[in-house]
């Protein structure tokens, strides 16, 4: 069953996280701690004007679990929206969980992540760079939002 859960696709994820680093101005920001293992992932994004994801870089300082997920989240975020990082964390959280379908759409490599289903202390830190990226996006969309007001008011 420990074979499952660190099977040859989860550890070649863990070998090629896209995007690793920071970005040097961000517009959002978020760094996220999985208590229970230590993990960590800070997650940087800038959005364009449709308010997808234009950018983004993650320092992932996680378990293989961790790292996997951040991997599929570095692969395929670039053009998502809030609602399609939203969506793909509901939908990985509802698999872990509760044994709902894995995720589908640009994210639908999270299935590889299944087998975590029958590890509830490993949850958290397969959903840490989800939680990460949710939250980095949001604050980008209100720093734009601000921006966007401000500047109304000035002209």
């Amino acid at each position: 069953m420990i074979d499952d859960l660190y099977s040859a696709k989860i550890l070649t994820l863990t070998a090629n996280i896209p995007r690793i680093g920071r970005l040097d101005a961000p517009q959002g920001s978020s760094e996220k701690h999985a208590k229970l293992c230590g993990s960590r992932i800070v997650v940087d994004v800038v959005l364009d004007a449709e308010g997808r994801v234009a950018d983004f870089a993650q320092d992932v300082k996680a378990c293989a679990l961790g790292q996997a997920s951040a991997s599929v989240l570095g692969g395929h975020v670039l053009g998502a929206s809030l609602d399609e990082i939203e969506t793909a964390r509901d939908q990985l959280a509802a698999m872990l969980k509760s044994g709902g379908p894995a995720p589908v759409g640009r994210f639908e490599d999270l299935a590889v992540l299944a087998p975590v289903k029958d590890y509830p202390a490993r949850y958290a830190s397969t959903l840490l760079a989800f939680e990460a990226a949710v939250d980095a996006v949001r604050q980008a969309q209100s720093k734009l939002a601000t921006t966007r007001t401000s500047g109304a008011d000035a002209a």
